[in-house]
Formats: C-alpha cells, structure tokens, sequence
C-alpha cells in the first residue's frame, strides 16, 4: 500500500487488524504489538536452536543432555513471560539473556561449543533496542495519574466523609 493510499484512509483488512480500539494504533506494550511479538519469535527461535544443536552435541552424555533440556524448558518459559509484554517482563529477558550469553561463553571457552549463544546475543541486543524498551515500558490500561487526580485511597475517604453523591 502506498503513502497515498494510507493518507486517504483506503486501508486493507490488515492495517483495520493492527489498529486498536477506535480505528487508532494499538497501545505500545500490548502482547499483539510487533516489535513483542518480534522478541517472541526470537526467543522461540533461540530455544529451538538450542536444542537442535545441543541434543545432538551431547553425544549421549547424560549430564549435557539433562543441561540442555533444563536450558530449552527455561527458554519455553522465558517465551512465554516476554509475550506478556510487560516490563518485568522485559528486565526479566534482559537477565535472562545476559545469563544465558555467560553461560553459553564458559561453555564455548571450556568445550567450543557455541549452540545457541549468537542468537541469545541477537536477542539481547534487540530487547536493548530503544523502540522495544519503549514498547515493553509502556502497559495498555495503566494510566498515570499526575497530582491532581484522585487515587483509590482519596475516593474512598470521600465515600465515608460523606462526599459521595447518592
């Protein structure tokens, strides 16, 4: 679809599907939004990866295999927290990653295998990508409220001072 097209409002089912709630963009940080979903995939791609090459590699050493599996259950976890698109979430995959990278590295400077470990840098340095931050700091439904808006608190006290309209 070109420039023009968009500007005039002639759309395709596939831009009304990536709008929001009326006919607007999406808020950032909802788990169907791309650069979430984008970071998904990755770790997705990463745990595959990860057990593609690490099963075959252990070569039928128990220990290694054991290893491998525990690593491909927590990349299936991890996948799963960041479709969530929160940002725990996102401190939790940054963590995750930079453990991950330092895992693979011991085991490449000790056994020169690498599986895995240059997706999980790919994966680290996309989850820094000033975009995906932004996206995965912002939350849908959570508004700030600034100093002049009542909490939960102050409309509560108001109901029992009496203040509340009947």
């Amino acid at each position: 679809m070109s420039r023009v097209e968009r500007a005039a409002g002639r759309g395709t089912a596939r831009t009304a599907q990536s709008s929001g709630p009326g006919g607007g963009p999406r808020p950032a940080g909802s788990p169907q939004h791309e650069l979430v979903r984008l970071v998904t995939r990755l770790v997705v791609a990463q745990t595959a990866l990860a057990a593609a090459i690490g099963l075959p590699y252990s070569r039928r050493h128990l220990p290694s295999i054991l290893i491998t599996l525990m690593l491909v259950a927590a990349l299936w976890g991890l996948a799963l927290v960041v479709r969530s698109g929160t940002h725990a979430a996102w401190i939790f995959a940054i963590g995750f990653e930079t453990a991950f990278i330092l895992f693979g590295l011991f085991r490449f400077f000790t056994s020169r295998y690498l599986g895995g470990t240059l997706l999980a840098i790919l994966a680290l340095g996309t989850l820094f990508h000033p975009a995906v931050a932004r996206v995965f700091t912002t939350q849908p439904g959570r508004a700030r409220q600034g100093f002049g808006e009542t909490g939960v608190a102050d409309g509560a006290e108001g109901a029992l001072e009496g203040g509340a309209a009947s």
